[in-house]
């Protein structure tokens, strides 16, 4: 176990402790109370004292509820930031630690060059690739540059004061416990922070959707050797646009993605009391640095909510406060654009614009090798942003003697996400959730959507987007563009053509983004959910349209996540009389819409495909369409129909296609004829007898994670079934079944209000607050989640001290 701080203070342990705290709450003033017996804020220090943060005077009071839950109380946001990092470093300080070197470009020097990265900070394929990338940020001063620029454009004071005050908690923390998660106990690699690390973590995050999904092709980019006179484009080199645009519309889809979420608001119309209620259900990793951890953060006054932080961030991402919730989804829009370069004859460094050449910018990144010479590589940067040879191995961009891509990120200027969250922190209504997204503008790749205690309801899609318009699309595209444009909203403009440059929106923050008023948006109808398809069916009966295509498509075929979640809510919206106990029921309720929609046909289907084998039959027409940890035949459909959909195309994989007009019921009625079908029925049947698994065997018998050597079994089921609780496992049928979970579920929240000043709010964190095994927080909720359990939240401070956990450390400097 993690050792205690010298200031912790079991609250049973000392009666005067727990008297004040009584006398506190009854005094309705516990959190001012407490907050004006620690140390003043360190003054304003006029110096550097973001690159050398300093712990003076710094505290925050830490209550820990059940689960190993902090509420962090500080009288300012440095001492905000101060708990906040002291406490994040006692539950995940070797994942931490980890991205910090990731981030500083210093993991080929500990790790080696050759090892892959756990892809929480970029799609790195390779240490060297991951460094390389981050030192080429680190020494441009790119994150330097974005602090320095003033508020609103550029981060507030008081985010400022909160990354001041994280790393210096962070430190503190180290200084004052010994690190015992055997991940990083006694390694070298665990080092003190400053504020500017933190910040780089934060532009790590922002530019995940960008540059951090090209970091291979920013980093591999080389110029061809010099061509002899005259210069003629290299043959078979380009790329074939219809190859491209199926490329670029995998890499962007979401079936194909390793984050996503639901999340559903609805408004007062359909509730049993008039207020809104809004379930949150974000899909991310279970493992790594992209883990959600838990929280309430309050100075008194000024700042009171609670949610869950992504590891790394001073802020509430995803969260709610006594009158608002929020959640996010992952967008469709596409935060990133390519210009195709037309080169200087006999210069492969220089591009035309009009006419006149311009030579690219050479980066030179010297990056430590671990036992190994340090490796020095160039990276060439342009107007529009790196050169870039690729998007991913299926999408090449080569380099010639005549033509070379540039990436546009306009996230790259972008550190303003945290000040987003601080506004939601503070909002009192979903109409200050969009005013806060107006103010800042900061939300790199994800749609917003909020209910509030009034009973309102918000969706919108307010991302920090290329202004890539239809129009300037038609007039700038090149033949590549023409065919990536309209398959996933990847632009490929003239980057010859000045007249091609994005231009700016009137209102927005940044040039060459769209501004507020380009944003798809949708208020208080009874409902609003996005299942990480575009914003265009976010209620079934209002669809949204008239948005850019680099937003997302309108009237396509929707996911069955989608489908099955519009399925599900507008149902509960009719009924209506809804609490927050219907919320949680929904999250659980574990249908598989493709069961529903295909597991009756498959099942008639099975005794031509399989004539030699009616057990196989029979389970799946036994099967209750469900993905709960009892459902027999659910782990037998399931690997049918991954592997179905994987070997059969989409379009031959209903009878009944896609229409516009019934876009929730379409397409429909599986094609057991489909070349194909036979041999994945027949294939899922071998496979599961081949690892010694019954056909009918409970779900949960074969999907489950071992924590501490006990199997936790684990219920939901993978994207192309359609299940809202989403499950991604890690397939081991030498172990048993699915062993492991790579992404899903994670944290959840249902929320609701009644009319008293606290929220009614239930949580779950699917892989519980910490990941060292040691720490009687490492799977705790996982168990909970097991067992479709919550927690209940302790927002308010009377149940805060009621908890029988109780457990308060000072966190001093």
């Amino acid at each position: 176990m993690v050792q205690p701080a010298v200031h912790t203070r079991p609250l049973g342990g000392t009666l005067h402790l727990r008297t004040r705290l009584k006398r506190l709450a009854l005094a309705g003033a516990a959190l001012a109370a407490v907050t004006a017996t620690l140390p003043g804020a360190a003054a304003a220090d006029s110096g550097d004292r973001g690159h050398h943060p300093s712990d003076r005077g710094l505290s925050a009071v830490i209550r820990y509820t059940e689960y190993g839950i902090p509420h962090i109380v500080a009288a300012d946001y440095a001492g905000l930031g101060f708990g906040t990092g002291w406490a994040q470093a006692a539950d995940q300080v070797c994942t931490l630690a980890d991205g910090f070197l990731t981030v500083n470009g210093e993991r080929s020097r500990y790790f080696g060059p050759d090892a892959a990265t756990d892809g929480s900070l970029s799609s790195a394929a390779t240490n060297l690739s991951s460094d390389l990338y981050f030192r080429g940020v680190k020494d441009a001063g790119t994150v330097e540059a974005l602090l320095a620029t003033p508020a609103p454009a550029g981060p507030s004071r008081d985010l400022k004061e909160l990354m001041r005050g994280w790393a210096a908690g962070y430190n503190a923390w180290l200084r004052k416990n010994r690190v015992t998660d055997p991940a990083c106990a006694n390694a070298d690699w665990v080092r003190p922070v400053t504020a500017l690390d933190v910040a780089r973590r934060g532009f790590a995050v922002s530019v995940l959707g960008g540059q951090g999904r090209a970091v291979d092709g920013i980093t591999a980019a080389r110029p061809p050797a010099a061509p002899a006179a005259p210069a003629t484009r290299a043959s078979g080199q380009d790329p074939d646009p219809a190859r491209a645009a199926e490329a670029a519309r995998e890499l962007f889809a979401a079936e194909n993605a390793t984050m996503g979420s639901n999340a559903v608001a609805f408004s007062g119309a359909t509730t049993a009391n008039g207020r809104g209620l809004l379930l949150g259900n974000p899909h991310y990793p279970w493992q790594g640095g992209r883990r959600f951890w838990q929280s309430q953060q309050t100075i008194p006054g000024e700042l009171n909510v609670s949610g869950a932080s992504l590891l790394g961030t001073t802020v509430v991402n995803i969260g709610f406060n006594d009158k608002v919730a929020w959640s996010h989804t992952v967008a469709t829009g596409v935060p990133l654009n390519l210009h195709q370069l037309t080169l200087a004859p006999g210069d492969p460094t220089s591009y035309l614009v009009d006419g006149r050449p311009e030579r690219m910018t050479p980066r030179q990144v010297t990056v430590r090798v671990k036992d190994a010479a340090p490796v020095t590589r160039t990276q060439w940067w342009t107007r529009y942003g790196p050169v870039v040879g690729g998007l991913g191995p299926q999408l090449p961009l080569p380099w010639t003697t005549t033509t070379a891509y540039a990436l546009h990120d306009p996230n790259a200027s972008n550190l303003r996400g945290s000040d987003t969250a601080l506004g939601f922190g503070k909002a009192r209504s979903t109409r200050d959730i969009a005013e806060t997204l107006r103010r800042t503008q900061g939300l790199p790749w994800v749609n917003t959507i909020a209910a509030d205690s009034a009973g309102h309801s918000l969706f919108t899609q307010s991302q920090v987007l290329p202004r890539i318009t239809d129009d300037l699309a038609a007039r700038c595209s090149t033949p590549l563009g023409r065919a990536t444009y309209p398959s996933s909203g990847v632009a490929v403009l003239d980057g010859s053509r000045s007249d091609c440059a994005l231009g700016s929106d009137p209102d927005a923050l940044q040039p060459g983004v769209f501004g507020p008023a380009r944003m798809p948006v949708l208020r208080d109808t009874p409902y609003v959910a996005n299942s990480n398809d575009s914003a265009w069916l976010t209620n079934a009966d209002r669809p949204l349209t008239g948005y850019e295509r680099v937003f997302g498509t309108i009237a396509t075929q929707r996911s069955l996540r989608t489908r099955g979640g519009v399925e599900d809510v507008a149902a509960m919206a009719a009924r209506g009389g809804l609490a927050v106990a219907d919320l949680q029921r929904q999250q659980f309720a574990n249908r598989a819409p493709a069961g529903d929609l295909a597991a009756a046909d498959v099942a008639r289907a099975c005794a031509t495909a399989l004539p030699d084998d009616p057990e196989a039959c029979r389970v799946i027409g036994a099967w209750d369409r469900t993905v709960n940890t009892d459902s027999r035949g659910a782990l037998l459909y399931d690997r049918f129909w991954r592997k179905f959909t994987s070997t059969v195309p989409s379009a031959q994989q209903w009878t009944v296609p896609f229409s516009p007009a019934d876009p929730v019921r379409t397409p429909n009625t599986v094609n057991t004829a489909a070349p194909g079908f036979a041999k994945a029925l027949a294939d899922a049947v071998a496979e599961l007898r081949g690892a010694g698994i019954a056909l009918d065997a409970p779900l949960g018998d074969h999907q489950f994670v071992v924590r501490n050597g006990v199997r936790i079994p684990v219920s939901g089921g993978t994207e192309s079934l359609g299940v809202w609780n989403k499950t991604e496992p890690v397939w081991n049928p030498a172990g048993g079944g699915y062993t492991e979970v790579a992404h899903g579920t994670s944290h959840v929240q249902a929320v609701g209000w009644d009319g008293s000043r606290c929220p009614v709010a239930r949580t779950l964190l699917s892989y519980s607050q910490s990941s060292n095994p040691s720490s009687p927080h490492s799977s705790d909720q996982t168990r909970l989640y097991a067992g479709e359990r919550w927690v209940t939240s302790r927002f308010c401070e009377k149940d805060i001290l009621r908890s029988p956990a109780l457990r308060v450390v000072v966190a001093r400097g």
